[in-house]
């Protein structure tokens, strides 16, 4: 929906996650995503054109376990981030996560260092970063690059934040406002700069990547 027909190439597809702790169940949770999905990992990356302009490009996949961000999907969001910096191209990523795939532990904390020092370099110069956020777009993935962007835009209704609604009441023992945690209200509050619909989101990064690459 939002690269130019014909224009992707694919980096780094073959990229497949390991149980490196040997987490009870999450080898049989990996097969079982990659067969639903027929994806490596939560995360597809590349380069292609949008409006005739190339750009790199990353997206998630909330369907493989929760768009969870382990040590496949921090590598290969920080290699597309290097390849912006490195041929020149904005960077352009969405967002579709439940936050860091537990069962990847510290190997899959790491990964908000890794991605986030790739996102320092990129940002030094004067390329853009578009972060697009969907529903729903938490934890680790939150903190690191998906809230670093030159331009937020979010999709009507998203649930954008680092814990969930119900955690941080029970922590502060107050009642959250209205709307906490959408698109809107992180709109309102200086968190999201723009909301686009997804059939109308194309069009606008065409206008906006004209703009400021």
């Amino acid at each position: 929906m939002l690269i130019d027909a014909g224009t992707f190439e694919e980096r780094d597809g073959d990229m497949t996650a390991e149980d490196l702790l040997h987490f009870e169940g999450y080898s049989q949770r990996l097969d079982k995503a990659r067969r639903k999905t027929g994806l490596g990992d939560a995360v597809v990356s590349g380069v292609g054109d949008v409006g005739g302009r190339p750009i790199a490009f990353a997206a998630m996949d909330f369907r493989f376990i929760g768009g969870s961000m382990g040590s496949v999907v921090g590598e290969k969001v920080a290699r597309t981030v290097e390849t912006a910096h490195g041929e020149g191209l904005p960077l352009v990523i969405v967002s579709a996560s439940g936050g860091a795939r537990m069962f990847e532990g510290v190997h899959s904390l790491m990964q908000m260092a890794k991605t986030s020092v790739a996102l320092a370099r990129y940002t030094e110069g004067s390329l853009p970063f578009v972060s697009v956020l969907t529903d729903p777009t938490f934890g680790g993935v939150t903190a690191s690059f998906a809230t670093a962007a030159d331009v937020i835009i979010a999709e009507p209704g998203a649930r954008i934040g680092f814990a969930g609604a119900r955690v941080i009441e029970s922590t502060t023992k107050e009642r959250l406002p209205e709307g906490f945690q959408t698109a809107e209200f992180q709109r309102d509050h200086g968190m999201v700069d723009r909301i686009i619909h997804r059939l109308a989101l194309k069009g606008d990064l065409e206008r906006l990547l004209g703009f400021v690459a």
